[in-house]
């Protein structure tokens, strides 16, 4: 552990020095291409929503090319660390979920002897990083194999510029990196101080890098999908897009804010794994504990008496798989991922992570992309990281002063074969709960552009006091109205009072569905002030006022498909949706069904010549062309609806 904290020390010489800025390469020439590769779909991105488009891309015998900035693909459930699935009950026991998540499940649990390997408590399927690679990886050459197509696979590369004719994607500018010769392994230093390196063209001290073009087959057709975790190409398009939070309206009543606010998306985490031990370990805290001790809480009295319970969470190994929540063994394996401990959240234009329009424009990347970050605000959430396992390990007070139990019996797993894969023993890149969101074409009753919003999902009750002391009469009655259902004409007719119209009874039904979910707004709120591991910060008041359960909802096409651009598709977290909205859409299936969908309407598009966009245009009319992707979606056994979807029908209560 004290050899990880000298790692980090390097942040303040050498190398360090200059990853923490960008480098303008536009005052070196641009390197030629080392390698051209044609591809009917190009899919940038190999995270949860990236695999699922390929997988289903090459079922339909496309060539495929996907990249991917880690070694490993799967975000979620590999590269990230959060290698345990987040699922609702009800679809769970029904396994009404997208063919690829369940075939990626199925295998979890096949290699292990247990229904549930890690024996932990969040899931029912938690497991090692690794598996999800491995698993993954397997099923993609399958895909290959079963339905003759052809995959270019890219790990360790990143999308540097965009050619764009008119409305279209002409070819990617791709970045792959390897280690330098007599320069350490990739994996070796966290991605604060290697991010911007990994986007430059010239080669350094530490990667050596291969220029590859991707570009579409002679035929002149392709699909460019963005799978990235933060919307990388809805960025270097510069379509138009949203970032953090929406201004509260009667979609998104719950907002905590009466404005627009591009600085405070959810927070992201660093993973890392845990190993229980026979007897105690020695912990040495890092040089930057102090500056971060105020992040620190269980946040729960009884998680502070026994952190027996925060380890067995998330267990990815145990070595009883029939232990109990505060049973530990030695031997046992835990992965962090804790809303108070290793959660980095700033929430201000000085540490804001993910660069605003604006920032991007004044920074330069949008001319000389390095990845869309604020680097410092990697690099405090890596450290929050490191000090939060020396908190859980030795500390005896939160933040709070409160009292808390030390944990002794703990060794901080890193290395190259550590759960995580890295030297340093934080995930290979963060978890990442929000991205940049596109905003869809205008379209019927979306006059400014197609969202899912709030009140499309939640089964919130709408006539608390908040809403009807918080909202002026008109966006009230608004609100009631767009929740209303079959009694939309009453409401707007004055036959009922808008405060008697509580929630919708289902979520709202979408001709043009191509996926769904299930999962509940969830929020984990950037702070107030910045830095945000400045002593006495808080979370953004309000933040927490839209959380709440969801119905099970659908995920239109409509909100994959950007302006301006007709050959690009958004899948994952970057879909057509509110800050709100996306707090339930990021998991590890919705994901998957998102990228499910946006696959096989590139494959359907580039078989039947029709674009994306034209199948949705004249919504909410009939479209024979929409009625043949969603068939094809559904035959494949990736649905479009849950069972008993009808506007008739607004009895969900008893899905959990």
């Amino acid at each position: 552990m004290i050899a990880i904290m000298k790692l980090f020390l390097q942040f303040s010489v050498g190398l360090s020095l200059i990853c923490l800025f960008p480098i303008r390469s536009n005052a070196q020439m641009p390197r030629s291409i080392d390698q051209e590769i044609n591809c009917e779909i190009a899919i940038v991105g190999g995270g949860m929503a990236g695999v699922a488009a390929s997988y289903e891309a090459l079922k339909a015998g496309r060539t495929v090319c996907m990249t991917e900035i880690t070694d490993w693909i799967g975000g979620q459930v590999s590269a990230q660390g959060t290698s345990a699935l987040d699922e609702k009950p009800t679809q769970r026991s029904r396994l009404f979920f997208p063919r690829g998540y369940n075939e990626l499940r199925k295998r979890i649990l096949a290699q292990n002897e247990e229904k549930n390997p890690g024996a932990c408590w969040v899931s029912l399927v938690c497991f090692m990083p690794k598996e999800g690679d491995e698993i993954l990886r397997s099923m993609l050459q399958e895909a290959e194999k079963e339905g003759s197509g052809k995959l270019y696979f890219f790990p360790n590369t990143v999308a540097k510029s965009l050619s764009v004719e008119g409305s279209e994607i002409r070819s990617i500018r791709a970045i792959q990196h390897r280690p330098a010769p007599n320069a350490p392994p990739l994996n070796t230093y966290p991605l604060s101080q290697t991010i911007t390196d990994s986007y430059t063209e010239q080669d350094s001290q530490l990667l050596s890098k291969k220029i590859i073009r991707l570009a579409p087959p002679k035929s002149g057709k392709w699909y460019v999908l963005d799978a990235t975790e933060t919307g990388e190409l809805v960025a270097l398009s510069d379509v138009p897009y949203r970032l953090g939070l929406d201004a509260r309206s009667y979609r998104n009543p719950s907002s905590s804010s009466e404005t627009d606010y591009a600085y405070c998306p959810q927070g992201y985490t660093y993973t890392f794994a845990m190993e229980a031990t026979a007897t105690p370990q020695p912990a040495t805290p890092p040089d930057f504990y102090a500056r971060y001790a105020q992040s620190y809480s269980f946040n729960d009295k009884r998680y502070a008496e026994t952190p027996e319970l925060v380890f067995t969470y998330r267990r990815i190994q145990s070595v009883d798989p029939k232990a109990g929540s505060r049973s530990v063994n030695p031997g046992d394996i835990s992965m962090q991922n804790w809303n108070w401990g290793n959660d980095y959240a700033p929430g201000t234009n000085l540490d804001n992570y993910l660069l605003s329009r604006e920032q991007l424009r004044s920074t330069g990347q949008l001319e000389d992309w390095t990845g869309g970050f604020r680097v410092s605000g990697l690099r405090g959430g890596e450290e929050q990281a490191l000090g939060f396992f020396y908190w859980f390990h030795s500390g005896t007070t939160d933040a709070k002063q409160l009292p808390k139990k030390a944990f002794p019996n703990l060794r901080y797993l890193s290395g190259l074969d550590s759960p995580m894969g890295t030297v340093h023993g934080l995930s290979k890149y963060p978890y990442m709960r929000e991205a940049r969101r596109i905003i869809g074409r205008p379209a019927y009753g979306y006059p400014n552009g197609f969202l899912m919003d709030e009140v499309t999902v939640s089964r919130k009750n709408f006539g608390d006091r908040f809403y009807t002391e918080n909202l002026d009469p008109e966006t009230f009655r608004n609100l009631a109205t767009s929740i209303a259902g079959l009694r939309t004409i009453d409401v707007i007719r004055g036959r009922i009072d808008p405060k008697a119209v509580k929630s919708r009874g289902r979520s709202h039904i979408y001709p043009d569905s191509v996926g769904i979910g299930n999962y509940p707004l969830d929020f984990h709120p950037c702070m107030v002030e910045s830095p945000p591991e400045k002593p006495g910060n808080q979370e953004r008041p309000g933040e927490r006022q839209g959380a709440d359960e969801t119905f099970p909802f659908q995920i239109p096409l409509r909100a994959m498909i950007p302006q301006k651009i007709d050959n690009l598709i958004v899948t994952g977290k970057s879909i057509a949706m509110s800050h709100i909205a996306a707090s339930a859409y990021r998991v590890h299936s919705i994901e998957w069904s998102a990228g499910a969908a946006a696959g096989t309407t590139a494959a359907f598009s580039l078989e039947t010549g029709i674009a994306p966009f034209q199948l949705v245009e004249n919504l909410p009319n009939p479209s024979p062309n929409l009625e043949k992707l969603q068939k094809r979606l559904n035959e494949n056994s990736n649905p479009t609806a849950f069972p008993g979807t009808t506007i008739l029908n607004t009895n969900w209560q008893n899905w959990k």
